[in-house]
């Protein structure tokens, strides 16, 4: 079968499967086995984690592009369209690309049936294999376990955080979710941990397959100052790296997959800095500055949220801070909340179109059980930032946040 347009291609292959999430490596696997792709004949990073996974994704990605190489991405979820998924050497793969990666899977599945987010994999998969790439960085989707990432058995695999979420999935625990990560990781192969305190079962899962496992605050460490940063591990080290707009942890656990790789794809110190300083990624932190000073934040659980607060403490203003906010309905929205309502002085929130999204019925009794009062509802996330920047004077701020689709939603109604 081929059809014609990249939309029909996804309106079909989100129509075939029972639901849109449906854990197991089983059908990836086999129809991956089918088209030969799963032995990448490059070095594979894969990337897992609660929070941080984006950023370190975009982090490896640039260092890569930085010293020579030839980089196949694969992250998700997307802002605007698929596209923006897949990309090779930072450009997004073309409708075309998609669309015969599209008709290669269909016709060599059979009766198997698959995901979206399973096709999109390995039509990733698929584009990079017709590429004559260095390495590729692939990020995981829900968990690591059962992800379909983990058809791939990656030479390093990174986990950057265990947070509570994705309960129905993951199990309610860090110690569950933390498994549940681990599950990248493979027999004799790098391990990366960018959590400073890791439950003791991504530990002792490690111990038990035999990975190679290296754990933030133990085997590699980062210091910052204001104006730069140091990292140690494995017996390098590095001095006056360049901040930027990402979290340093993150890139510190992106210096140690670097380094485990350093034999097979070696990095100058120069390539690494430049990397560093120009590693870009949408909607993590993303300041823009202006009379009114806006802040796009994709934070999602409280986790991510208190890092953002943090943030906010830290870069104190003259005027009022402002929230445009929405969150998923299955996301813990009380306690991110909670996590950030110091912060805030003026809520505008509204209900996402999205599936999953949370009700205003909903949203309102987050607050309410967070003691928020100072919140103004909306009919949609737009209306809500419209709201927020007619209010807002010189000297404030608006931070929009909660979701992938609430900071979408606000950036596809920019000029």
């Amino acid at each position: 079968m081929y059809l014609s347009t990249m939309n029909d291609w996804i309106s079909w292959i989100e129509s075939i499967h029972i639901a849109k999430i449906d854990l197991g490596l089983d059908r990836v696997r086999a129809v991956g086995a089918k088209l030969g792709l799963l032995t990448p004949s490059c070095p594979v990073i894969t990337v897992g984690g609660t929070n941080g996974k984006g950023s370190t994704v975009a982090a490896l990605t640039s260092i890569y592009r930085a010293a020579g190489y030839h980089v196949g991405t694969f992250t998700s979820p997307y802002f605007f369209k698929l596209n923006e998924e897949v990309q090779i050497d930072g450009i997004e793969a073309t409708n075309e690309d998609f669309c015969a990666a599209f008709a290669t899977i269909e016709a060599a599945r059979g009766d198997i049936s698959l995901t979206p987010f399973e096709f999109y994999t390995l039509a990733a998969l698929v584009i990079f294999n017709s590429r004559p790439l260095d390495v590729l960085v692939l990020e995981v989707g829900l968990g690591g376990r059962l992800d379909a990432v983990n058809i791939i058995a990656a030479d390093v695999a990174v986990v950057t955080s265990i947070g509570i979420d994705h309960v129905n999935y993951l199990g309610s625990t860090r110690e569950q979710i933390a498994f549940e990560k681990a599950g990248i990781f493979r027999q004799g192969r790098s391990a990366v941990c960018g959590d400073i305190s890791p439950p003791h079962t991504l530990l002792e899962h490690a111990a038990a397959i035999g990975a190679d496992l290296y754990c933030q605050g133990q085997d590699f460490s980062f210091r910052a100052t204001q104006s730069d940063w140091e990292w140690r591990g494995a017996g390098v080290s590095y001095q006056h790296l360049p901040l930027n707009s990402l979290l340093t942890q993150n890139m510190s656990t992106v210096l140690m997959a670097v380094t485990l790789l350093q034999q097979r794809l070696p990095v100058s110190p120069e390539a690494l800095r430049q990397g560093l300083q120009t590693v870009k990624l949408l909607g993590r932190i993303q300041v823009v500055p202006g009379p009114v000073t806006e802040i796009y934040d994709v934070a999602h659980n409280p986790a991510a949220v208190t890092v953002l607060a943090a943030h906010l403490l830290t870069t104190a203003i003259s005027g009022k801070t402002y929230a445009v906010f929405s969150m998923l309905g299955d996301k813990d929205i009380t306690e991110s909340i909670k996590a950030i309502r110091d912060q805030i002085d003026i809520w505008y929130v509204a209900p996402l179109t999205a599936a999953r999204a949370a009700g205003q019925e909903q949203l309102d009794q987050a607050f309410q059980q967070a003691n928020v009062q100072n919140v103004t509802f909306l009919p949609f996330i737009q209306a809500a930032y419209d709201q927020a920047a007619t209010m807002a004077k010189e000297g404030d701020r608006i931070v929009i946040f909660g979701s992938f689709h609430t900071v979408a939603d606000v950036l596809a109604g920019k000029p």
